[in-house]
């Protein structure tokens, strides 16, 4: 039998001040209520990752740093992920590009998809990520959830808002579980793809 998908929420903004932790809470929440996958909160803060400084990325040799090595150890408990992504200048932040340059063996095969924010609902950011996700031989899936605009400074405090995402979950419930159906299909799928390849290969 097919163990569950495990799919990791990853926070992408390290700044003091972020609004992360928001859309992040409660994505995860939605993610923990289903029956079909099991996830978990990553917090990049709690990695202190260096800026990348290897030889190259850990496809072609082993990573030296060890805070390098001990996110790709973490990372790789996850069978997909789902980025809590901030537009910052029309892209994601330096953060999570750095998290996401400090891995490949990782991501590769395993699906994504986001939770962005933003005044456009993080759409430039998310649009860059995929591309950095293909390149990294991720799936992105086709689905993400968009908290834009009315909604954005409807919950973001530092803009007068509530802090409560129930404020305008009805708005973004339905885009919510479309996302989780993606992630976990395409979780099963390269999951199922990925164990075949490892018996060929042994």
């Amino acid at each position: 039998m097919m163990t569950k998908p495990k799919i990791a929420v990853i926070i992408g903004s390290t700044r003091a001040t972020r609004f992360a932790d928001v859309p992040a809470q409660w994505m995860l929440a939605q993610a923990k209520a289903r029956t079909d996958m099991t996830a978990e909160l990553v917090d990049l803060r709690d990695f202190d990752l260096p800026m990348f400084n290897e030889m190259a990325t850990n496809m072609w040799m082993p990573s030296a740093d060890p805070k390098a090595v001990a996110w790709q150890k973490k990372m790789a408990e996850y069978d997909g992920y789902i980025f809590v992504v901030a537009e910052y200048n029309r892209s994601i932040t330096g953060a999570l590009k750095n998290a996401l340059d400090q891995a490949y063996v990782e991501w590769k095969h395993k699906p994504m998809s986001a939770i962005a924010y933003g005044a456009v609902g993080g759409t430039r950011a998310l649009e860059h990520l995929r591309s950095i996700a293909v390149e990294l031989q991720m799936v992105p899936a086709r689905n993400a959830v968009h908290v834009g605009m009315g909604d954005f400074f409807k919950v973001h405090p530092g803009m007068g808002g509530s802090g409560k995402m129930a404020d305008i979950e009805a708005n973004i419930l339905p885009a919510a579980k479309a996302t989780l159906d993606d992630v976990v299909w395409w979780a099963n799928a390269t999951m199922a793809a990925r164990a075949v390849g490892e018996k060929l290969a042994a």
